[in-house]
């Protein structure tokens, strides 16, 4: 699953800048002011990182800081043209993990976005009867010790049922999460990965990945009906 960014700036070359190039790899949400950002956050959608411009229209992304720190645990990167020792305190006050001056090359800041992600990226393991799952790495460790590293779509796809779980996801709604609606995956690409993932899991594999006819697929155990 791709890693959610709140993005807060006003300046709407640079916000699109950025947006464009930070949705190849993220879920990225752009609000243009504290007002917009704010109702963004309070949505409800689990962002994993909020990436802040300090000077807004509506006031200072200070502001915005210590209002969601007061509600979530979310990280912050501040993008500012204030530059000064006493900007850059208060931010690390309110516990950014980077503080970033404008003007700023694009790459560096798409390499400290990802440090940073990397850097606070939660350790995710499901244990089964016979194997155990492991999303940071990517990986399935089976009962004889032996561990595999399946095509990283296929752990995709795996981390999407189960997160939705028990809700049956169509073949539509699978590839419009994974590969976006611009691309279009053959239905036949879903469930060859399905046969795949059903024998990853061994004897299990179809008593967890279950097939909904005429619907799609659903991660399924012991308590789902």
């Amino acid at each position: 699953m791709k890693r959610k960014i709140l993005l807060v700036e006003d300046d709407l070359s640079l916000g699109e800048t950025l947006t464009e190039r930070l949705r190849k790899d993220y879920d990225v949400e752009w609000g243009k002011t504290l007002a917009d950002a704010w109702n963004l956050f309070s949505k409800g959608k689990d962002f994993d990182l909020v990436l802040l411009d300090v000077g807004l229209p509506d006031g200072s992304g200070f502001e915005l800081a210590a209002k969601i720190k007061e509600v979530s645990p979310v990280l912050f990167l501040f993008l500012t043209a204030q530059a000064d020792a006493e900007s850059r305190l208060q931010g690390f006050e309110l516990g950014a993990e980077e503080y970033i001056p404008k003007p700023f090359h694009l790459k560096e800041l798409l390499i400290r976005v990802k440090h940073v992600l990397d850097a606070h990226a939660p350790v995710r393991e499901i244990a089964l009867d016979n194997c155990v799952i492991n999303f940071t790495n990517m990986s399935v460790k089976k009962k004889s010790g032996q561990i595999e590293y399946p095509p990283v779509t296929d752990m995709k796809i795996l981390q999407l049922l189960i997160d939705k779980s028990p809700r049956v996801l169509s073949r539509d709604e699978i590839m419009n999460e994974i590969w976006g609606v611009d691309k279009n995956p053959s239905v036949r690409t879903i469930d060859n990965t399905i046969v795949r993932l059903r024998q990853l899991l061994g004897d299990d594999g179809e008593k967890y990945i279950r097939s909904v006819r005429g619907v799609g697929y659903q991660w399924a155990t012991e308590e789902t009906p």
